[in-house]
């Protein structure tokens, strides 16, 4: 459920981890509108959309960064065996 509406929802996920995606939304519609009284609900889920894709793109950018490191090291690493 999201903002009290159930969604009926297909995807390759499973049901209990697109249940916790369906709390995670939810929990940050319900942080938007904790902070910003007034805000309707639309406003509301546009704001913690926002805020998802920011911290999916945050995390994103971390674990490329990350990927990029792990490959240097590992070019590194082959070349002390050649």
């Amino acid at each position: 459920r999201i903002l009290g509406q159930k969604f009926n929802l297909r995807s390759d996920q499973s049901e209990d981890r697109m249940k916790e995606i369906a709390a995670y939304v939810d929990g940050q519609i319900q942080e938007v509108l904790s902070k910003s009284p007034g805000i309707s609900a639309l406003n509301a889920a546009i704001l913690a959309s926002l805020n998802i894709a920011g911290q999916y793109y945050s995390l994103k950018q971390d674990q490329d960064e990350a990927a990029v490191r792990i490959s240097h090291k590992a070019e590194i690493l082959s070349s002390l065996f050649e």
